[in-house]
């Protein structure tokens, strides 16, 4: 079971990263494209090549229209993509200068209620989400300059949000059986230490 949703939560990062590297691009046109307009309004390239100037514009150069609402609803959804990936392998940021100290019983214990703590926490955020989905898609709210609707934005991060609970919830039981019984069930976990 272990390997199919760290599959899983691999996939989600993937698609996340995806997402990231093509809000990266967007962003990259937007600026250039956005400089670029500038230049083709200038006085100086206007006197000098006016038609060449006119064509570019009229060519559409320029900034990529609606790109802060993309980098918004793409950004939140690269967020909670990578959330399952990282409470799989144990990845968040830890630090140990209190725990260091305590014994392998107490730690695992610790571990636990944060991971019990975690997952109900993601679970909570992922029905939210859904109950946010809902009531933009009877709105009908789109957002402002591209008229996408809003809750596409609040599916992608639901979708995300719902992935990383399931898997939250995973560690969550096994942690549990591991403090229950004392046997490791997940790989030793390192974490981002700081």
């Amino acid at each position: 079971m272990y390997s199919i949703i760290y599959k899983l939560s691999r996939l989600m990062a993937y698609l996340g990263g995806i997402m990231l590297a093509a809000l990266i691009l967007m962003t990259c046109i937007s600026i250039v494209g956005r400089s670029l307009n500038g230049v083709l309004h200038a006085n100086m390239i206007t006197a000098m090549a006016p038609g060449l100037a006119r064509w570019l514009l009229d060519a559409g150069v320029g900034p990529v229209n609606g790109d802060f609402e993309l980098v918004e609803a793409g950004v939140a959804f690269s967020i909670f993509a990578f959330l399952p990936l990282c409470q799989i392998t144990g990845g968040h940021a830890s630090v140990d200068i209190f725990t260091a100290g305590l014994s392998p019983r107490t730690n695992r214990i610790l571990q636990m209620l944060i991971d019990i703590l975690f997952a109900v926490v993601l679970v909570l955020i992922a029905v939210q989400l859904f109950s946010g989905m809902q009531s933009k898609l009877r709105s009908g709210q789109t957002s402002l300059l591209l008229q996408f609707p809003v809750w596409w934005g609040y599916a992608m991060c639901m979708t995300g949000a719902a992935v990383a609970a399931f898997v939250s919830v995973y560690i969550a039981v096994l942690r549990v059986a591991e403090a229950a019984t004392g046997e490791s069930f997940l790989p030793h976990m390192d974490g981002a230490d700081h």
